[in-house]
């Protein structure tokens, strides 16, 4: 079958599943980061059962497969009186695993801000929340975001793994197409180019402007 032809026959289906994956992006990126800020600042806190916790969940969510991780959270839980949806399930075991990742890109940039910054900011007599948030946290923001722009990529790629609990997904579609008509260089290719347009036209794109937003701001553009 010719590539234009496959396309017009399967390309609802190419389309549908690319929503889904989109929409599994989307929300998998704010849970990850929501929990890498909790747990990058938690793992920075004086406070030990805060830093403690923090520890236990970067530790346990890099530490572990993020397959395994889908399968606890969708097969496991369950059994613990949690039952969650299938589709919730998949992007918040995506978030989850690249938030810890992601709470280490938060740390290291936090840490990495100059410490005469810090002290500056103790000696105008600023408090804590004041001093992260106009003096530390943009400077962090800055040193962390093209790093993140590779999580994210990474995090696009990571959720192919929803398909295997039968989230109707883009690899989900793709692998039902080649179920049906064996046609696998077709369907997985398709499956390929289109990953390869969000990551190289959705993502990088967008972590490039902001990277010269917030340079921009800083007066470091």
């Amino acid at each position: 079958m010719p590539f234009w032809q496959f396309l017009e026959t399967y390309g609802s289906a190419f389309t549908q599943g690319t929503a889904v994956t989109v929409a599994q992006f989307l929300l998998a990126t704010l849970v990850a980061i929501v929990a890498a800020a909790i747990a990058g600042l938690g793992k920075l806190s004086r406070n030990w059962l805060i830093r403690s916790a923090s520890i236990v969940f970067i530790e346990l969510f890099r530490g572990t497969s993020l397959l395994v991780q889908l399968y606890w959270i969708f097969f496991v839980l369950p059994l613990f009186g949690l039952s969650l949806e299938k589709f919730t399930a998949g992007f918040l075991s995506v978030g989850l695993n690249y938030g810890a990742y992601g709470a280490e890109l938060v740390r290291g940039a936090v840490q990495s801000v100059p410490r005469g910054q810090w002290e500056a900011a103790i000696a105008i007599n600023m408090t804590s929340f004041t001093r992260m948030r106009r003096i530390i946290a943009p400077q962090a923001l800055a040193i962390m975001l093209p790093p993140w722009g590779n999580l994210l990529i990474e995090l696009l790629k990571g959720t192919a793994l929803v398909s295997l609990i039968s989230v109707a997904d883009l690899m989900f579609q793709a692998k039902q197409i080649n179920a049906s008509t064996y046609l696998s260089a077709q369907a997985f290719g398709t499956a390929l180019i289109i990953y390869y347009i969000l990551a190289r036209f959705l993502i990088t794109p967008l972590m490039g402007r902001m990277e010269r937003v917030v340079a921009r701001r800083l007066g470091k553009a």
